[in-house]
């Protein structure tokens, strides 16, 4: 492996979210009304109105700010409050650090750092190969 690939790779792990970020975003896309507030504040930029973003879906207002409420507190979105009126926007730096943190750890390893394999290979090599381990025998009548 390249001394640049092993920088990479421990940048990477060193940069690694914390766990309770991680949980925090995973558990804030796991509802359905979320990830698409995520995907219409993705597509269309900027900041947007909870108002307009209420009345892009069939839930109740309330229940689209609740929504946004729990992504605020992932940190997934910013709120700017203006009056009564609360603007929304993407924090797509953090969803990027965190998601792709955590991708990170899915990541194929890399066959230069992975051990050969030195013992038998199939089932019947196993069997041939024998042990110089003795099996412990049990006296009767001392079943667990």
């Amino acid at each position: 492996m390249t001394e640049d690939r092993a920088r990479y790779r421990h940048d990477r792990a060193s940069a690694a979210p914390a766990l309770a970020d991680v949980d925090a975003v995973f558990d804030a896309l796991a509802h359905e009304a979320r990830r698409q507030l995520i995907l219409l504040l993705g597509h269309l930029g900027g900041e947007l109105s909870s108002g307009y973003l209420a009345a892009r879906f069939q839930h109740s207002w309330p229940t689209t700010t609740r929504h946004l409420k729990v992504l605020e507190q992932a940190g997934i979105v910013s709120v700017r409050r203006e009056g009564r009126s609360s603007h929304y926007r993407l924090d797509r730096d953090r969803l990027r650090t965190i998601v792709g943190g955590w991708l990170a750890h899915v990541e194929p390893v890399d066959p230069a750092l992975t051990w050969p394999a030195s013992g038998p290979t199939t089932t019947s090599a196993l069997a041939d190969a024998g042990t110089d381990i003795p099996k412990k025998r049990r006296s009767k009548g001392h079943d667990r």
